[in-house]
């Protein structure tokens, strides 16, 4: 991928993140309801992705065929089950979300339910982040890749093929946030 490639595709990410974002802002009434509107946007999108490129490539080949997942802030890699798996837990806990909300003007997400949601967020991150950084270890220090001239870091980046996905970091990330929309539904069900 030359550099103006892969410029374009980062600022392709975050303006994706950025609409998504408005989606959420635009459908929801409160904080909560904002928030479970953008991850179920997300969530749309990341499934309907992986959807269209079947219909119009036939690819992916299975799902457990290796995708680059996202470039910010570094190279997310993993079988296009896993975003798939982590879809439909977003979709889960948004339609929690928003049947919740329709019992109540009131609705939060608990703090506690917060810090089980982002640590398992940061643990299945990650699992997509593991091999690429690993396989960029091998070559250079962290200091040092700060400082590589731009065509040795485009250089080694287009050398990096994926080799192994770390499912247990995976699988108990995903098992964190189950447990924090699990406390959420438990509180918020009556």
């Amino acid at each position: 991928m030359d550099e103006q490639l892969a410029i374009t595709e980062i600022f392709r990410e975050a303006a994706t993140i950025i609409m998504l974002l408005g989606i959420g802002i635009i459908a929801g009434r409160n904080i909560p309801e904002r928030f479970a509107w953008f991850i179920y946007a997300f969530a749309i999108w990341d499934i309907f992705y992986y959807v269209f490129l079947k219909l119009l490539l036939n690819w992916p080949e299975s799902f457990m065929t290796w995708d680059i997942l996202f470039l910010i802030p570094v190279t997310w890699v993993g079988p296009v089950i896993a975003p798939v798996i982590v879809s439909l837990t977003m979709i889960l806990f948004a339609l929690l979300i928003l049947f919740s909300g329709k019992k109540t003007s009131q609705l939060r997400i608990s703090s506690f339910e917060w810090v089980f949601l982002i640590l398992g967020s940061l643990v299945i991150i990650i699992s997509f982040t593991w091999d690429y950084s690993k396989f960029m270890l091998t070559h250079y220090s962290i200091s040092e890749i700060w400082t590589l001239p731009k065509a040795t870091l485009y250089e080694l980046v287009s050398t990096y093929i994926p080799t192994s996905f770390n499912w247990w970091i995976f699988v108990t990330g995903e098992i964190i946030i189950v447990f924090g929309i699990f406390k959420f539904w438990k509180r918020t069900k009556s």
